[in-house]
């Protein structure tokens, strides 16, 4: 009873925040948060501490990406590095960008096709955190 009620408030935008990335199970259902076998998504990644890291940078969109810039820190360039769109997203960095084009599935709303492609795109630096210098 716990967890359904849990599930049913998470898929509310207003309880799991409106810029969550909706990812989808292997039966294309939207994927609910559960604490039972391994959870529903660090099993897919919770192996890799940076792998970990850059998925839930990229689902929070909480990655130092020109959205956020634009949001938190609006001086500073929120241009896509490819030049062809005017502001890095997050959909626009996993669906369109040129410069991680390395996996071929276009179904990245899965999340084991999202894992995947993080996998393939190790350069993907954008979803790493910031470096303290």
């Amino acid at each position: 009873m716990f967890i359904r009620n849990w599930q049913m408030t998470f898929q509310a935008s207003d309880f799991k925040g409106r810029n969550f990335l909706d990812l989808f199970d292997n039966d294309n259902s939207p994927t609910k948060p559960t604490y039972t076998k391994g959870g529903s998504w660090l099993k897919h990644f919770g192996h890799s501490n940076s792998l970990c890291t850059r998925a839930t940078r990229a689902i929070t969109n909480h990655a130092p990406i020109g959205e956020y810039r634009l949001r938190f820190f609006p001086k500073e360039s929120f241009v896509c590095p490819c030049g062809e769109y005017s502001i890095e997203t997050r959909n626009h960095i996993i669906y369109k960008c040129r410069r991680f084009n390395n996996y071929w599935n276009p179904n990245r709303e899965s999340l084991k096709n999202f894992v995947a492609f993080l996998k393939f795109n190790p350069g993907l630096k954008n979803f790493i955190p910031f470096t303290l210098t």
